[in-house]
């Protein structure tokens, strides 16, 4: 079994697999804020898209890589994850919603991939916000 170091880490964040990208916007969600949970940036009100409220561009995206265990066993199929970009652009919490792989790292690598992507920031009243997205990866072996 392999040892995983911080170094290990980034290489991997830093690595480019082919993806497929859509951000889906939340067809029916109100702009009212809502309270992000514990672990997000505590005090920033996060709005959805709607009512006033622009989704967010990307700007950088990140790809991410197959695991050497999830490419040996062939899974292929997409990722669903939940995001908050905040007023500056950047990624804060990022959640799976819907999971491809929990056991080859799949899941693990699109969360380590989205939370390095850059957007320009959703807005409301012409002011930068923090926006709740849904961000979807599929791998796919060629």
């Amino acid at each position: 079994m392999a040892v995983i170091t911080t170094v290990d880490v980034e290489r991997v964040r830093a690595a480019i697999f082919i993806v497929l990208l859509s951000i889906v916007s939340c067809s029916g969600c109100s702009s009212n804020p809502t309270t992000p949970s514990a672990s997000a940036t505590p005090a920033i009100t996060v709005y959805e898209v709607g009512g006033g409220v622009s989704i967010p561009t990307v700007v950088k995206e990140v790809k991410p890589i197959y695991t050497a265990e999830a490419i040996r066993n062939r899974i292929q199929g997409s990722v669903l994850l939940g995001a908050i970009v905040l007023p500056n652009g950047t990624v804060g919490e990022v959640t799976v919603l819907r999971s491809l792989d929990t056991t080859f790292g799949l899941d693990a690598q699109a969360v380590l991939a989205a939370k390095q992507w850059v957007f320009n920031p959703g807005t409301k009243d012409g002011q930068p916000v923090a926006v709740r997205v849904t961000i979807e990866l599929t791998f796919t072996l060629i």
